[in-house]
């Protein structure tokens, strides 16, 4: 397919054609031509008033529910979902059934993604689903495309675990996600331990449930070395602890979900399940921080940690109710009442190196990969508006700023104007 934008501004610190209004044509997947009133009659034409494009928007941790929870998700919806959120590579959850530890079940992954233009980034389980004491093959894994390592929000209680998987992988460049999260001292927890979770008379968990873990982390990284990635940190002592590591010069990176910067431990006051998150909302004081250190760079990308649950899962006492909210709806949204666009747009994109995704420059002769938007527009989040076949959104109710009208991308396109 043959595509003529019209009057885009371009978004690209990396482009130079950044910051300005240009016609775009893109021939089998590639631009071919930038310009003022460019003239293709063949193409199809995206014309939008306000039209804004950047290079693909990345999330380093989605969830749907293929295989095993297809009921929450497909990925095939899924994915969908993310185009229309503006996404062109996520990076896939383990949490299935079964867990993703062997060739076939990636190939699987990547065979439900082959249609989208959206690229699915299968994470594998570190550690075998059959013996949580044993590595996964992850060499053979490697091989298949993965990129990151992960047993995703079951933290890896065992030190030498850790310590194994960073040394097996580091000749191959691997990324390992240990999850920072201290069973023991979480022990029943539902909420941020702290004033609130003392006036509703719900038990806590504590911020040195995350901290405990991620200084055991970051010690065995200091020992063995390697790649070490920290998914949702979310207390100000946290970034602390990631700013140490990072001056002196351990290999560690981490996200922080829009949640987070969003929301604090207040919004379970009236006992909204979809408040119930882990890592949980913590005060405001976390908060100021995690965008504190979103923008200085110590926390290096932001994730929609989108997670879809039928609706008995949350529709439940609160100390019955599953952990988890849907995102990458919200996500442009929700960082747009935060930070200046350009800014935004940046947030949105500068994980992908550290996933080993490579990066196109909106310039001629290079691979489109593009994300649609405009920052004017207003929604108010309610569950009929969501595109996401699960309801659990912490922003329903919620009034939005901006646009997403899509992406271009694998030499596809799923564009909504209208």
């Amino acid at each position: 397919m043959n595509i003529l934008l019209k009057a885009a501004k371009i978004l690209d610190a990396t482009s130079p054609h950044h910051q300005t209004v240009q016609d775009i044509y893109i021939e089998n997947g590639v631009i071919k031509s930038i310009g003022k009133r460019l003239s293709y009659p063949n193409a199809t034409q995206i014309s939008v008033k306000d039209l804004h494009i950047s290079q693909g928007w990345f999330d380093s941790n989605v969830s749907y529910g293929e295989p095993g929870f297809e009921e929450r998700e497909t990925i095939f919806h899924g994915l969908q979902v993310a185009a229309k959120s503006g996404f062109t590579h996520i990076a896939y959850n383990t949490n299935t059934s079964p867990k993703p530890d062997s060739r076939a079940d990636i190939t699987f992954l990547f065979e439900q993604a082959i249609e989208s233009p959206v690229k699915l980034l299968p994470k594998a389980c570190i550690t075998s689903a059959e013996n949580p004491s044993k590595l996964a093959p992850l060499r053979e894994l490697h091989a298949a495309g993965v990129k990151c390592f992960s047993n995703h929000k079951d933290p890896i209680t065992n030190a030498n675990t850790l310590k194994l998987a960073l040394q097996y992988t580091t000749d191959f460049g691997g990324l390992i996600e240990s999850f920072p999260f201290n069973k023991d001292l979480a022990n029943t927890g539902v909420m941020h331990e702290g004033i609130v979770s003392t006036s509703l008379g719900l038990r806590g968990i504590p911020s040195v449930a995350e901290e405990l873990q991620l200084k055991r982390d970051l010690g065995v990284l200091e020992y063995v070395k390697g790649k070490l990635h920290i998914p949702t940190v979310s207390t100000a002592s946290a970034v602390q602890l990631i700013k140490a590591a990072k001056k002196a010069n351990l290999d560690v990176s981490c996200s922080v979900s829009i949640h987070h910067l969003l929301f604090t431990d207040e919004a379970l006051q009236s006992f909204d399940a979809n408040a119930k998150l882990l890592p949980p909302l913590r005060n405001s004081s976390d908060r100021k921080a995690l965008r504190a250190a979103l923008m200085d760079g110590t926390i290096d990308m932001v994730t929609s940690d989108h997670q879809p649950l039928n609706s008995e899962l949350k529709a439940v006492e609160l100390d019955r109710a599953h952990y988890g909210s849907l995102g990458l709806e919200h996500s442009f949204g929700s960082l747009l009442s935060l930070f200046p666009i350009e800014k935004v747009v940046e947030l949105l994109t500068r994980g992908k190196k550290r996933f080993d995704i490579d990066e196109h420059p909106i310039a001629e002769g290079a691979i489109a990969d593009l994300t649609l938007f405009s920052p004017n527009g207003k929604h108010k989040v309610s569950k009929t508006s969501l595109l996401s076949t699960s309801k659990n959104s912490l922003f329903i109710g919620e009034e939005l700023s901006g646009t997403v009208f899509g992406v271009i991308s694998r030499g596809k396109i799923q564009v909504h104007t209208t």
